[in-house]
């Protein structure tokens, strides 16, 4: 379950991962657009890598993939993809480090495991949500070639506030086509 980059390694969560994923979560700026809430302590870390590490890939639900890079063996952030029931279409999202944003290191990610979704597990979608005032997330979702498919208007209440949704999905015909 190893995907390597020239500059990245996504693998399965590991026990000592949890620290890390308490620092880089507990930053306001990356919590901003997120489910969950800064500070993100330590114990609810644990219980995360714990969970992350008792998912599948190949099996419906979410796994997250831990983002090494490879220069310093370093875990800069996570990809996260739910993998529907019928085992045909998915769901991702990502997570990274601020320090290591704006870098290319996200979209280096998101593609490798796309790759891995469409090439090995022969989905016929993938699909990315996220608040529409994340240019960033996005930007890299385009960048990738996600296609926007809609703006929910004040779709979800999250952390006080109603918020509108941007939706992306990207096709393996799409995906593919350089095949």
């Amino acid at each position: 379950m190893l995907i390597t980059t020239e500059r990245l390694i996504l693998r399965r969560f590991r026990k000592a991962d949890a620290p890390v994923l308490a620092e880089y979560r507990s930053d306001p700026a990356v919590a901003r657009y997120q489910s969950w809430d800064a500070p993100f302590p330590l114990l609810r870390a644990q219980t995360a890598v714990a969970n992350f590490m008792a998912s599948d890939p190949d099996k419906a639900g979410w796994f997250q993939y831990a983002v090494e890079r490879v220069a310093d063996r370093t875990l800069i952030g996570d990809v996260a993809v739910h993998l529907h029931d019928n085992l045909l279409q998915a769901e991702i999202g990502f997570t990274l480090a601020t320090p290591y944003q704006k870098q290319g290191f996200g979209a280096e990610a998101v593609r490798a495991v796309l790759d891995r979704l469409f090439r090995v597990q022969g989905l016929h979608k993938v699909t990315g949500e996220c608040d529409a005032r994340n240019t960033a997330s996005a930007a890299l979702m385009e960048r990738v070639g996600f296609t926007r498919e809609g703006h929910l208007r004040q779709q979800t209440f999250i952390k006080g506030e109603w918020t509108d949704d941007l939706l992306y999905g990207l096709l393996a015909e799409e995906w593919l086509l350089d095949e």
